[in-house]
């Protein structure tokens, strides 16, 4: 049943009300583990608590091989150097920019595939028209915890010859069909940042079905050392320390509240917002698990009579701090624009779709009369 907006105007809110807020641990359960580290004096380089956590993490995951890292994008760049990727990969505009940005530092050249409308992800019936000599991978990304057409686009690698990386840097612990998506393609790479639904403070991993890839992965992420005189690749300092290591062990037992929660909040926005004309709402599949990582809407100016801008700006009036994630488009920054791909007329669904979305605060600890708030103002928008 739909539940109608509340008319009278909420009681104000003078806190900030930002797009989400970190899901901590209490400092009590983190001081005897630091008291730990303050004993063993062992901070870093693959110590006790940095496996502990990845052999936990890799428990809850339901994934055979995990990986951590000291930040996702240093995930990404590594899982690109994994598989010795050169030439182009065929990625989205509509993501985050260290998913191009990871391309580029292994200088790779980014092709830019337009998304599908209902799932914000990369659409996989325009992946093959780009597919040229030089591709050799496909970089897809999760959106919002969103999953991509994992099958589909396993078909176009098998047929073409490429490898599948996917950025599930927004789809911690989403499942279809009771599987962790996180085991589709080569490899999938995680995002523990302070934004994130699970954090470590800053932190990533990488998940891999292999275990000679991840002992790559793992030379990778401390300089290619594979022992105290031998390197064996150009790597990289990546590694994960011990104080990330306890956020993220704790972490895990609070997670899964963490998440119904936000489940909780989603329904709230949905039954308030459902029925506002102009306002779009992502659609659920049933086959999928999801994670509320964020809630996305998509203000049609036409139908609305407002634009996406001006309700973000009335928003902020208020103390309320929703972000635009994505936009701009990765291919309108400066560094990619000029790329054939990038051209606006390629990308007609990413373009329309940045331009219309704004993802509402979305945290567990958010309160129903903070929803009912932000609720009100869309309402008195449209209005107005």
């Amino acid at each position: 049943m739909t539940l109608p907006i509340r008319e009278e105007k909420p009681r104000e809110i003078i806190k900030p009300i930002f797009v989400t807020k970190p899901n901590l641990p209490p400092l009590e359960k983190v001081m005897p583990y630091l008291e730990a580290i303050w004993q063993s004096k062992v901070l870093t380089n693959n110590g006790p608590f940095h496996q502990q956590f990845e052999e936990a993490l890799k428990r809850y995951l339901q994934v055979p091989y995990t990986s951590l890292v000291a930040n996702g994008t240093l995930a990404l760049v590594i899982a690109l150097q994994a598989l010795r990727i050169t030439g182009e990969v065929i990625t989205t505009p509509f993501s985050f920019v260290a998913t191009a940005h990871a391309l580029r530092w292994n200088d790779i050249t980014p092709v830019f595939c337009d998304i599908e409308e209902k799932t914000f992800t990369i659409d996989p019936n325009k992946i093959e028209a780009l597919i040229t000599p030089r591709t050799t991978a496909i970089l897809a990304v999760h959106v919002y915890g969103y999953p991509c057409q994992t099958d589909a686009i396993q078909a176009i690698a098998d047929t073409y010859g490429l490898r599948v990386i996917y950025d599930a840097a927004h789809a911690f612990g989403v499942r279809r069909n009771g599987k962790n998506i996180l085991n589709e393609g080569d490899l999938s790479i995680l995002s523990f940042h302070a934004t994130k639904l699970f954090t470590t403070f800053e932190g990533g991993a990488i998940v891999c079905q292999d275990e000679k890839l991840k002992k790559r992965i793992d030379y990778l992420r401390n300089f290619g050392f594979a022992n105290e005189v031998t390197v064996v690749a150009p790597g990289i300092n990546a590694k994960m320390n011990e104080f990330q290591s306890i956020i993220g062990l704790l972490s895990l037992d609070i997670v899964e509240e963490e998440i119904q929660r936000r489940k909780h909040i989603a329904h709230l926005y949905r039954t308030r917002l459902q029925d506002i004309r102009g306002v779009k709402l992502p659609e659920e599949l049933e086959d999928v698990e999801y994670n509320y990582a964020y809630f996305p809407i998509f203000i049609d100016e036409e139908e609305f009579g407002v634009s996406r801008d001006e309700v973000y700006t009335a928003l902020k009036e208020q103390h309320i701090f929703p972000r635009r994630y994505f936009y701009p488009l990765i291919s309108n920054f400066p560094s990619y624009r000029t790329l054939p791909s990038a051209q606006r007329e390629n990308l007609p669904i990413a373009n329309r779709v940045a331009d219309q979305v704004l993802c509402l605060p979305m945290y567990g600890a958010l309160e129903e009369e903070e929803v009912e708030k932000i609720c009100y103002i869309l309402w008195k928008a449209i209005s107005s």
